[in-house]
This record gives C-alpha cells, sequence and structure tokens, in this order.
C-alpha cells in the first residue's frame, strides 16, 4: 500500500475501505493533470497490470473513456464503448470479471477508480458507497494553489542539480533548514520523495 506523506492515516484507512469494497481488486487515480495522475493506486493482480502497461491499454481501455468523459458511476457491462482491443475479456482472465468505475472532478483535475469483483455486478448501495470513498480521496488529495517562496526556492536548487550544502549557501540557509523547507514541500505536495516533490512542482507551474 502506498504511504503517503500528508494526512496519511485518512487516506491509507479511505485506501482500506476501498480494498474491502472491491475484492478482486482496484486501481485509482486521484487528480489526473495532463494525463497524469498525482497519486496512483493500483492493486489489480500484478500479471494483468504488466500485461496493461505492455500493450499500452490505458490508451484504449474503454473504462477508462468513459471515466474521462463522464462523472459518476457505471458498470464495465454498462459502458457501452467499443473495445476493438478485447480488454475486458481478457482482463477477465485474470480475475477481473465484473467490475465498475467511478469518475469525480473536473477535466482539469479527474479522479477516477476502477473496482472489481469476480462473483457479481456490484449493486447500486455498493456503487454509491466506492463513490464516496472516492470523493473523500479526492477531497483530501487536492493539490496546493501554491507553494511557499521558500519552498519553492529550495525545490528549484535541487531540480537545478544543487546538493543540500550547495543549496543551502545558494539561499544563505543552514542546510538542516533547507532540509525543514524540502519536508514541508513534500507534505504540501504529497511527494514520497523530493524527486518527486521537484518533478510536481514542476507539473504545476510552481518552479
Amino acid at each position: 500500500m502506498v504511504r503517503f506523506m500528508s494526512k496519511a492515516p485518512v487516506l491509507d484507512l479511505l485506501l482500506h475501505e476501498l480494498s474491502l469494497a472491491a475484492p478482486a481488486g482496484f486501481a485509482v487515480g486521484l487528480h489526473i493533470r495532463y494525463v497524469s495522475p498525482l497519486i496512483m493506486v493500483n492493486t489489480y493482480p500484478d500479471a494483468w497490470q504488466e500485461v496493461y502497461t505492455a500493450k499500452l491499454y490505458g490508451l484504449r481501455d474503454p473504462t477508462l473513456a468513459w471515466g474521462l468523459s463522464h462523472t459518476g458511476t457505471r458498470r464495465w457491462s454498462e459502458i457501452g464503448l467499443p473495445d476493438p482491443f478485447g480488454i475486458m475479456a481478457e482482463a477477465a482472465g485474470y480475475g477481473l470479471t465484473y467490475g465498475m468505475i467511478a469518475s469525480i472532478g473536473p477535466m482539469s483535475s479527474r479522479t477516477i477508480a476502477g473496482a472489481s469483483r469476480q462473483d457479481r455486478e456490484f449493486a447500486e448501495n455498493e456503487m454509491e458507497h466506492i463513490l464516496r470513498i472516492v470523493q473523500r480521496m479526492h477531497d483530501l488529495s487536492e493539490p496546493p494553489a501554491r507553494l511557499s517562496k521558500a519552498q519553492a526556492d529550495a525545490l528549484k536548487c535541487i531540480a537545478e542539480g544543487d546538493r543540500h550544502a550547495a543549496a543551502a549557501a545558494k539561499l544563505g540557509i543552514s542546510e538542516s533548514a533547507l532540509k525543514a523547507r524540502l519536508t514541508s514541500a513534500r507534505q504540501k505536495l504529497m511527494a514520497r520523495t523530493t524527486a518527486e516533490a521537484v518533478q510536481r512542482a514542476k507539473e504545476y507551474g510552481f518552479i
């Protein structure tokens, strides 16, 4: 399970709730911007994830296409979009027999989640329950409006290749102060590493 640098207990609890509601696995991309999600968690079988990635199914998946063009919930069997590559039938071979999609948020920051089970279709109340979980995750992981100047300056130095000592000297602060700024930036960006924080700061135009 992914651990979050900020609001970790609540988000981890929601991920656990989602895993209970989707016994055959789930995949959730939070705040998808420019095709890339802020956070991605996938518990589908590893073998299926490998096939999905290798065959570039993300560009052809009818469930993802539905999530990008609609909000709300829909069973996989009711999406009604073409599946010329037979992705859904192939997924069933990996235990993803029945499933649903939940889509939340504006196109500029869309959250999409898929959930699956092997025994039967999801009931309406189960779909509503999953939608509520995903909505809470979406709300809790909302990207920050901005970084402080101190946080942005610290990340910019690292992005330019400075080591901690050089970055601290450039900014006229101690190394411990620099590390504190980097830590706070990681927390605000919900990044697990400084490199990930730098990448997200660039994507959001903060540096």
